[in-house]
């Protein structure tokens, strides 16, 4: 695997999402390097950085445009895609307010939530990123909160 360090400009793409490990998340960019949205690359990011993590699953919205460094890592099979370790990001600008109309964070205590109003599904993770489950509908979230914290002893 070939890997070097990237900068890259972007708009966050989608609601990032709890990584396959407690304390990570995955999300995307959108690096427009020209006006042409032909010229537009995606980058599949993922962090490991707690306070990135917490931010991009709590103060972080889509369409916000960041600035991220990290390493790229370009997988010896050409057909995987490229994926970049995000060890340093900064908010250069908020995404327009109709944007935030459609997705919606919410806390729950020590969990977070998010509502789209494209689905009655309800996303829950902790506030610290570990994926909690996909509530069925708004009304099921609090059934799935307790599941949660009788398997984990009560620690979000």
């Amino acid at each position: 695997m070939a890997t070097r360090a990237l900068t890259v400009d972007g708009f966050l793409c989608a609601v990032p999402t709890p990584g396959t490990r407690p304390g990570t998340v995955q999300f995307e960019l959108i690096s427009s390097p020209t006006d042409d949205a032909a010229d537009d690359m995606v980058f599949s990011c993922t962090t490991e950085e707690s306070r990135i993590a917490n931010a991009l699953l709590t103060e972080i919205q889509p369409g916000d445009l960041l600035h991220v460094t990290g390493l790229l890592t370009q997988p010896d099979n050409p057909a995987d895609p490229a994926r970049l370790t995000v060890d340093a990001l900064e908010l250069l600008a908020t995404a327009p307010a109709r944007a935030l109309e459609e997705m919606v964070l919410d806390r729950y205590g020590d969990y977070v939530v998010v509502f789209d109003a494209d689905t009655d599904a309800v996303p829950v993770f902790t506030a610290q990123g570990q994926w909690v489950g996909l509530a069925d509908n708004p009304d099921t979230i609090a059934a799935l909160i307790n599941i949660h914290e009788r398997v984990t002893g009560g620690d979000a």
